[in-house]
């Protein structure tokens, strides 16, 4: 099997990011934060720069498909709270699944001249979630091959949007503000809009299928996140440059679209809308391919229930079909925003667990104890902050998420005692050798 080049690993990363968020929660996070939100891009970006410290030491070195599950099983071994982060881990597909059929949907509806009303998004979810289940069945392969050329188009879309958009700014609808009111506002955006850059754990989640890992996923996940973080601030600086706070906040669901209409006109909305749906569908596929494919490798190595293991390409595919019908009923039940928040929660409590497994395994791969704990204390404190913004803001949120770790546990404690299962050790995870360990 052909293994991936750098250029296609970062453009697969690179995809996801860019349609798990811009084109998704972009009004959403305008609403939160305001004219502060390119630096709540910024913001969030630091805090994936936190988390790709030990993704880069541990992905190099660790070379598994379960991506961050491998690296907690090795740093905190068998445990009931391993297995219930294995299946948090397959439920962040489940719940970016929603958020990305919410996102199409946004952008597909006025499109089309329909009203966003609540039964015809759940229509348009419905089949949509239910195309890409049959095409994953059918032909996976040939979407797959296509991830490059469609990350090229939607890149171009933005910076076409950000070139012609950047000679319009008015300069006081990007003026940050630092009052109190505002600098909540700013927090809490920043750890919503974290979600926005969970894109690169594809990288590591495809690590034995990476040429040279020891070298190219480090370079891919740094690279990835920089390339993201600059479109994600020049894009918020040109919207919230070319239309007011109020507007931004009105077509929350397509606010690209609108933004485009002062410097590009009709075109432009056709444009970006097409972009997005482009840009949506495309990490839907990806999410609903990769939930269901981590599902199974994760089974593999018993770190969740054993039925997902009995999923085999063109055989049996229950991984595939609970991961799509979750993700529809987390889009039944949650708005944009709810899943938003959810997705952030869950993906923050799967990374604070990584850097405590990095902290127990510092010695044997390489990595400073003063920056692991610094690193701990931040991410620890971004999942406080969502938590509040939750209970505050999105009570509803708040309740889904303490329902997704809930279920996580039980479903974790019920498989691991009534049915007697274990996780299994490292013998199934492949190691790369190293002459020297990270700093």
């Amino acid at each position: 099997m052909k293994k991936l080049s750098l250029l296609e690993i970062i453009s697969i990363a690179v995809g996801s990011m860019i349609g798990a968020s811009i084109f998704s929660i972009f009004g959403f996070g305008a609403q939160v934060a305001g004219s502060d939100l390119p630096l709540a891009f910024l913001l969030s970006g630091f805090y994936a720069m936190i988390v790709a410290y030990s993704y880069s030491i541990l992905g190099s070195q660790i070379i598994s498909n379960a991506g961050p599950i491998g690296f907690i099983l090795k740093g905190m071994g068998d445990t009931p709270i391993t297995g219930a982060l294995s299946i948090l881990f397959w439920l962040c597909y489940v719940v970016s699944i929603a958020l990305l059929s919410k996102g199409f949907t946004g952008y597909f509806l006025p499109l089309v001249g329909l009203e966003l009303s609540y039964l015809n998004s759940s229509v348009v979810e419905f089949f949509l979630i239910l195309f890409f289940v049959v095409l994953n069945f059918f032909g996976s392969k040939a979407v797959g091959r296509s991830e490059l050329f469609i990350v090229i188009t939607k890149v171009s879309i933005l910076l076409l949007f950000i070139i012609a958009g950047f000679w319009t700014i008015k300069g006081e609808n990007i003026q940050p503000r630092f009052d109190a009111q505002h600098s909540t506002g700013l927090i809490s955006a920043s750890v919503i809009l974290f979600l926005s850059y969970m894109g690169f754990g594809l990288i590591t989640n495809a690590s034995e299928n990476i040429e040279n890992p020891k070298k190219n996923v480090p370079k891919a996940i740094w690279l990835s996140i920089l390339i993201v973080m600059i479109i994600y601030i020049l894009v918020s600086l040109v919207t919230l440059g070319n239309l007011s706070l109020e507007e931004v906040t009105a077509a929350k669901e397509n606010a690209l679209a609108i933004a485009s209409k002062p410097f590009l006109g009709e075109f432009g909305f056709l444009l970006v809308s097409i972009g997005a749906l482009l840009s949506t569908a495309s990490a839907l596929n990806a999410g609903i391919f990769g939930g269901a494919n981590v599902a199974y490798s994760l089974a593999k190595d018993g770190e969740l229930p054993r039925f997902f293991e009995r999923k085999v390409w063109f055989r049996s595919m229950e991984g595939l079909y609970i991961t799509a019908g979750l993700g529809f009923l987390f889009a039944l039940l949650f708005d944009l925003g709810s899943i938003a928040t959810i997705t952030s929660s869950v993906i923050t409590a799967v990374y604070v667990f990584v850097i405590v497994s990095h902290i127990k395994l510092r010695k044997e791969y390489g990595g400073n104890l003063i920056i692991l704990l610094v690193n701990l204390i931040i991410l620890v404190a971004v999942f406080i902050a969502l938590l509040r913004f939750q209970w505050q803001d999105h009570r509803a949120a708040f309740y889904g998420t303490m329902m997704t770790f809930s279920g996580a546990l039980i479903t974790e404690y019920f498989f691991r005692w009534i049915r007697n299962r274990t996780l299994k050790q490292r013998n199934e995870i492949k190691f790369k050798s190293q002459s020297k360990p990270y700093k």
